[in-house]
């Protein structure tokens, strides 16, 4: 009989605060949307870099006068450098060859490049690719035949640098949207409360504790949270099906992009629900003790 009376007065109270009800169910899902989106981006940025920063090469680009012993020198320092996995040696021809295959959509780019722009070169893979100035150290711009040393990483700092942005900014922005949702959750169930008062004095004075008369606008907010929760989980699901399968289809199946599994989106959809309904429970919770004489 007390759980079917808890689950009644559940019940009520949500019937009767229904546009409140729904407007902190909606404010909790874009709250636990955003959320889950960057988590799914801090995700794709961890993939990316396992798959980028192993393929990280540090180009050497030798000048047009180097010699044969200055060839020698480098070939020799690279080879003794416990920095170096493994490096190669490019010349003009085979430079020029991987130019035209790179760019062989771009026929009038092609034509226009006479076969000897592009310098000769070693190109090296770092045990750690993080330590390319340890490389560019070595063979300092402008000497020994060295032209410059480009490193392929700095690139990609820049790239995970707007990303990690991109990630934050989500965050962020659904911080403020939690904040948001935390206030409404508050105000809601302090109206409840008002709303109930005299049933809940009644059954203060025949004995009722406090948590019992508390527990019905708990498992209000609770079950506002939940299904915030799980309009969250929806909308990551319909963004994997609708957007990444499909809109990002093409990257993802040359390896540009990493994939998102369903695994990824199942236990995000987990978390942002189980985040919902804590943060729910809580509120109500902090509110009815600090706010609420029940």
């Amino acid at each position: 009989m007390r759980v079917n009376f808890v689950l009644s007065e559940v019940a009520t109270g949500l019937r009767r605060n229904l546009t409140m009800t729904v407007a902190m169910i909606l404010t909790t899902a874009i709250s636990l949307g955003l959320m889950g989106t960057g988590l799914l981006i801090a995700g794709m940025i961890s993939d990316m870099k396992e798959i980028y920063y192993d393929k990280v090469q540090v180009s050497i680009f030798l000048a047009d006068d180097v010699t044969d012993e200055q060839r020698t020198a480098i070939e020799q320092e690279l080879s003794g450098s416990p920095e170096v996995a493994n490096f190669i040696y490019e010349t003009r021809d085979e430079a020029y060859e991987r130019f035209r295959q790179q760019f062989s959509q771009q026929p009038e780019l092609v034509e226009n490049t006479p076969a000897d722009a592009l310098p000769e070169s070693f190109r090296v893979e770092l045990v750690n690719p993080e330590r390319y100035e340890v490389i560019a150290a070595e063979f300092p711009n402008g000497e020994n035949g060295v032209d410059q040393v480009r490193d392929e990483g700095d690139f990609l700092d820049r790239l995970f640098s707007l990303l990690n942005g991109a990630r934050n900014a989500t965050i962020a922005v659904a911080v403020v949207q939690a904040l948001a949702a935390l206030l409404l959750i508050s105000n809601t169930i302090q109206l409840a409360a008002f709303n109930r008062r005299n049933e809940t004095n009644i059954m203060r004075l025949v004995g009722a504790s406090r948590w019992y008369t508390q527990l019905p606008f708990i498992l209000e907010a609770a079950f506002a949270g939940l299904i915030g929760g799980l309009l969250a989980a929806g909308g990551l699901i319909l963004t994997k099906v609708l957007f990444i399968d499909r809109t990002l289809a093409g990257p993802i199946k040359a390896g540009i992009i990493p994939p998102v599994e369903w695994d990824a989106i199942i236990t995000n959809s987990v978390v942002v629900s189980g985040v919902g309904v804590a943060l729910a429970a809580v509120a109500a919770y902090v509110t009815l003790r600090l706010y609420v004489r029940l």
